[in-house]
C-alpha cells in the first residue's frame, strides 16, 4: 500500500562496515536521506566516543568560518551562493587541507585587524591632539596678549574683582578629550573636589570620531583645566582618570603649539595612507574568502554530521569493523545497497558492506513520503500527533475535506478570489521566494501552506457561487425564479421586504445554480431562509464526515487483524451513528421532497394537499427529540399528519432500541472476548504441559501467542468504558459541533454586509466632484477592512475551526496518533536547519 494512504513499511537492519569504508558509506547514505541510525552507545559520554577528536576539529573549523563570515558581513561583501549542485562531503584526508586554509585565513585576518586597530588608535590619538591644539589656541586667544593670559585667568580664578592688582602667580593646566555626555558630571566633580579652585573650559568636536575597538562613531569634547599647585594637579588628574578622559601634552607657547600642530598633521597624512593600504589588503582577503565560504560551510557540516553518525556505531572485537543498527523503508533496501556499494568503491575497500534485516518487537517509526504539495497537509496531521505505525493516514482525505469545510464557513466569491490570488502568487513565485529565505515566522507559515491557501481560496469561490455571495452582493446570472412584481415604489415604501414562496410571485422553479439573487432584497426573512439552509447543510456534511471517519477505522481493524474490534466496536459504532444521526439527515431530505409551498392554502378542499404543504411540515429537531423519548408531538396542527411517511413511529422505535443495544456491546463486548480468549489459552496451555509430560518434550507444538494474552482485564474494561462514553456522548456533541459551519458562514456574510452598507454604499451614493474624492477615501477604508478583517482575521478563524473539526470530530473516530517520526540521516535536512539557524 502506498505511503500516502498508510505509512511506509519499515524494517530494522544491521549494518557491518569496514573501518576504512565507513566514512564514505555514511556519506552516501547522508546524500540519500533514507536511513535512521540508532544509538548503540547510549550510556557512553559524548567525550568518550571514538570520533570525538574529529568532531572537535569540525567545531573548530566552524568557529573559524563563523569568524570569517562575521567579518565579511561587517564589510558588506556579498557571499556567493553555491552554483548548481551542493558539494559532496570531502574525504577525511581533505580535512587537513581545509584546516590549514582556515588557519591561514584566520591568522592573516586577525593580524590585519590588529594592525588596523593599532593604526586607528594612533590615528584617533593624533586627531584628538590636533583638535586640542586648535581649541586651546582659541582659549588662549580669548585674552589679549600671551603674557597677560595667565594673569587674567588667575584673577578670574581667585578673585571676585578682576581689576584688583595682585602679584605674579604661575598657573598650571592640563588639556584632554572626554566623551561629550560625561561633561556635566565631570564639571560638577571638579567643582566639588577642588572646591571651585579650578578653571575649566571645554569645546565640542564637531565631527564624530571612530572608536578603534568597536568601530562605533562617538562624539567627544576638548577641555582645558587651569589650577594652582601640585596638590590640585594630582587631584585633577585623578578625576580625569576616573572619567576616562585622555590627557595630551599641550605647550603653553603659541609657537610651540603651531610647530606641534604641523607635525601632527604630517603624521595624520602618513597614517591615512597606511590605513588605506591596510583596508585594501583586508578587503582583498575577505573577497577571496566570500567566494568559497558557502561551500566551506557545507563541507564542514557534512564532515561533522558523518562523524556524529559514526559515533553512534559500535566497534567489533577486532576493531576493524563498525556495526550499526538502522531503520530503513523496506521498498528502498535495494537503493541503500547501491549507495553502500558506491561508498565502498570510493574508499577503495575490497570488503563489501553487509546489510541484514533484523526481527524486533519495537514499534518502527512512521514515514509518509510527501512532495511539496502534500507536505503542508501532512504537517496539519502531524500537528495533532504522528500516526501510529501503518495506521490509516488522514492526509489524502484532508486535501479535499479541509479546504471544503473551510469554504463552507468562508463562502464568498470576492474574498475567496483574493485568497486564491495570494496563494497562486506564492505558488507561481515559489523558487524566487524560497531563494530569498525571508526571516519572518508569519511569512514562513504562509509560504509553507501556500497550496492549502490556494485550495481554500478556490473552494471558497465555489461555495461563494453556491451562496451567490460576492462582497455581500449577488450575481444575477440566470435571472430570477420570482416574477418581477416588485417595482421601485414598492421597494422604497417597504424597507423590510419579505419574500413569500407561497405567493404567486414565485414560479415554483428552483434557481439553476446556487441561491436566487432576489433574496438580497428580502430584508425581513433573508436571514431566516439562509439560517435554515446553512444549518441543515452543516448537519448533513458533519454526519457524512463522521461516518467516513468510522468507516476508516474498519480499514485499520482489517489491516491489524483485530477481528474482535470489528464485531464489538466498528459494527455497533456504525449502527449507532446511522440509526440515529444519519436517520435525522434522511428526515431532512424527506421533508425537503415531501413538503412544499405550492399548496399551503388552508382554504383548499383537498386534505392531502394541505398535509403536504409547508403549513404541516414538522420540525426535524422536535421529531428527533420525540423519537428519542418514544412519544409523539402533542402540538400537531389540525388537518396535519403526525408522520412524514407510513410506519414512521414503529421504525423510529426500532432504530432507537437497536442503537441503545449497541452501547452495552461496545462497553462489555471487548472485555468479554478478551477474558474468554485468556481462559481458552490458559486451558490449552495446561493441556499442552500435560501432553508434554506424557509424550516427551517433542510432543505438542507451542501455540502462537494471541493478541491480548498479556492484557489486564480490568484495564481493558476501564479503557473500553472511557471510549464507549466518549463515543456515545461525542456523537451528540460532535454533530452539534458541525453547526460552527453555519455560525461562521452567517457571521462572515453579516460582517461583509455591514462593511458594504456602512462604507462603500455611502461612497457610491455620493455625487459631484467632492463625491469622487469621498468615494476614493471610502473605498480605501472598505478595501483595508475587507483584507484585514474579512480575509485575514475571518480566514484565520475559519482555518482554526476547520482544524478542530478534523482533529476532534473526524480523526478521533479512527486515528490514535501515538507514533514517532522517521528522522533519517540526511544532509539536506541538516543543511536546511543550519541555514535557518543562521538566518
Amino acid at each position: 500500500m502506498g505511503s500516502l494512504f498508510r505509512s511506509e513499511e519499515m524494517t530494522l537492519c544491521q549494518l557491518f562496515l569496514q573501518s576504512e569504508a565507513a566514512y564514505a558509506c555514511v556519506s552516501e547514505l547522508g546524500e540519500l536521506g533514507l536511513v535512521q541510525f540508532r544509538d548503540l552507545n547510549p550510556d557512553v559520554n559524548a567525550f568518550q566516543r571514538k570520533f570525538v577528536n574529529e568532531v572537535r576539529r569540525c567545531d573548530e573549523m566552524e568557529r573559524k568560518l563563523r569568524y570569517l563570515e562575521k567579518e565579511i558581513r561587517r564589510d558588506g561583501i556579498p557571499m556567493l551562493e553555491i552554483p548548481g549542485e551542493c558539494p559532496e562531503a570531502p574525504q577525511p584526508r581533505e580535512m587537513i587541507d581545509l584546516e590549514a586554509t582556515f588557519e591561514k585565513l584566520e591568522n592573516e585576518l586577525r593580524e590585519v585587524n590588529q594592525n588596523a586597530e593599532a593604526l586607528k588608535r594612533n590615528f584617533l590619538e593624533l586627531t584628538e591632539l590636533k583638535h586640542i591644539l586648535r581649541k586651546t589656541q582659541v582659549f588662549f586667544d580669548e585674552h589679549e596678549g600671551g603674557a597677560n593670559t595667565t594673569e587674567s585667568m588667575t584673577r578670574a580664578l581667585i578673585s571676585d574683582d578682576p581689576n584688583r592688582h595682585i602679584g605674579h602667580v604661575q598657573l598650571g593646566f592640563v588639556a584632554g578629550v572626554i566623551l561629550r555626555e560625561r561633561i556635566p558630571a565631570f564639571e560638577r566633580m571638579l567643582w566639588r573636589a577642588c572646591r571651585g579652585n579650578v578653571f575649566l573650559r571645554q569645546a565640542e568636536i564637531d565631527t564624530p570620531l571612530e572608536d578603534p575597538s568597536s568601530s562605533d562613531q562617538v562624539f567627544k569634547s576638548v577641555f582645558i583645566i587651569f589650577f594652582q599647585g601640585d596638590q590640585l594637579k594630582t587631584r585633577v588628574k585623578k578625576i580625569c582618570e576616573g572619567f576616562r578622559a585622555t590627557l595630551y601634552p599641550c605647550p603653553e607657547a603659541p609657537a610651540d603649539r603651531r610647530e606641534m600642530a604641523m607635525g601632527v598633521m604630517t603624521r595624520i597624512e602618513d597614517l591615512n595612507t597606511v590605513l588605506g593600504q591596510t583596508q585594501d589588503h583586508r578587503h582583498r582577503v575577505l573577497v577571496a574568502a566570500a567566494k568559497n565560504i558557502k561551500n566551506w560551510f557545507v563541507k564542514v557540516r557534512k564532515i561533522k554530521a558523518i562523524y556524529h553518525t559514526l559515533n553512534l556505531f559500535n566497534l567489533d572485537v577486532t576493531q576493524k569493523c563498525l556495526i550499526a543498527e538502522c531503520w530503513v523503508p523496506a521498498l528502498d533496501l535495494e537503493t541503500i545497497q547501491l549507495a553502500l556499494r558506491r561508498g565502498t568503491e570510493r574508499s577503495g575497500s575490497s570488503v563489501p558492506p553487509i546489510l541484514n534485516r533484523m526481527e524486533t518487537l519495537e514499534d518502527p517509526p512512521t514515514y509518509n513520503r510527501t512532495n511539496k504539495f502534500t507536505f503542508a497537509f501532512q504537517n496539519l496531521i502531524y500537528a495533532y500527533g504522528v500516526a501510529t505505525y501503518r495506521e490509516v493516514n488522514p492526509a489524502p482525505y484532508t486535501i479535499i475535506t479541509f479546504p471544503f469545510l473551510f469554504a463552507v464557513m468562508f463562502g464568498d466569491l470576492g474574498h475567496g478570489a483574493l485568497m486564491a490570488a495570494f496563494g497562486f502568487w506564492m505558488c507561481y513565485k515559489e523558487k524566487p521566494l524560497q531563494a530569498k529565505k525571508i526571516d519572518s515566522e508569519i511569512w514562513t507559515i504562509f509560504f509553507g501552506g501556500r497550496y492549502i491557501i490556494l485550495l481554500m481560496g478556490l473552494f471558497s469561490m465555489y461555495t461563494g457561487l453556491i451562496y451567490n455571495d460576492i462582497f455581500s452582493k449577488s450575481l444575477n446570472i440566470f435571472g430570477s425564479a420570482w416574477r418581477n412584481n416588485y417595482n421601485q415604489s414598492t421597494l422604497e415604501s417597504n424597507k423590510m421586504l419579505q419574500l413569500n414562496p407561497d405567493s404567486d410571485a414565485y414560479t415554483q422553479t428552483p434557481y439553476p445554480f446556487g441561491i436566487d439573487p432576489v433574496w438580497q432584497l428580502a430584508e425581513a426573512n433573508k436571514i431566516i431562509f439562509m439560517n435554515a439552509y446553512k444549518m441543515k447543510i452543516s448537519i448533513i456534511i458533519g454526519v457524512f464526515h463522521m461516518l467516513f471517519g468510522v468507516c476508516l477505522s474498519l480499514w485499520n481493524h482489517l489491516y491489524f487483524k483485530r477481528r474482535i474490534s470489528i464485531y464489538v466496536e466498528f459494527i455497533p459504532q456504525i449502527l449507532f451513528l446511522v440509526l440515529l444521526f444519519f436517520y435525522m439527515v434522511l428526515l431532512m431530505f424527506i421533508k425537503w421532497t415531501s413538503y412544499g409551498p405550492n399548496a399551503a392554502h388552508l382554504g383548499s378542499d383537498d386534505p392531502e394537499i394541505v398535509k403536504t404543504s409547508a403549513y404541516c411540515a414538522p420540525s426535524i429537531l422536535i421529531t428527533f427529540i420525540n423519537m428519542m423519548l418514544f412519544k409523539t408531538d402533542p402540538n400537531t396542527r389540525p388537518q396535519c399528519n403526525d408522520n412524514m411517511y407510513a410506519g414512521q413511529i414503529g421504525l423510529q422505535k426500532f432504530f432507537v432500541i437497536v442503537a441503545l443495544m449497541c452501547v452495552p456491546v461496545m462497553l462489555f463486548g471487548k472485555p468479554y472476548f478478551i477474558m474468554k480468549e485468556q481462559k481458552e489459552r490458559a486451558r490449552q496451555g495446561h493441556q499442552t504441559i500435560e501432553g508434554a509430560a506424557e509424550n516427551g518434550a517433542a510432543g505438542g507444538a507451542a501455540l502462537p501467542p494471541p493478541q491480548h494474552h498479556d492484557e489486564d482485564i480490568t484495564e481493558v474494561f476501564i479503557h473500553q468504558a472511557i471510549h464507549t462514553i466518549e463515543y456515545v456522548l461525542g456523537s451528540i456533541s460532535h454533530t452539534a459541533s458541525y453547526l460552527r459551519l453555519w455560525a461562521l458562514s452567517l457571521a462572515h456574510a453579516q460582517l461583509a454586509e455591514v462593511a458594504w452598507n456602512m462604507l462603500l454604499r455611502k461612497g457610491l451614493m455620493s455625487r459631484d466632484f467632492e463625491g469622487g474624492i469621498f468615494l476614493y477615501v471610502v473605498f480605501a477604508g472598505w478595501a483595508a477592512i475587507s483584507v484585514s478583517i474579512l480575509v485575514l482575521m475571518e480566514g484565520l478563524s475559519a482555518f482554526l475551526h476547520t482544524l478542530r473539526l478534523h482533529w476532534v470530530e473526524f480523526q478521533s473516530k479512527f486515528y490514535s496518533g501515538e507514533g514517532y517520526l522517521f528522522q533519517p540521516f540526511s544532509f539536506e535536512v541538516i543543511l536546511d536547519s543550519a541555514g535557518q539557524g543562521e538566518e
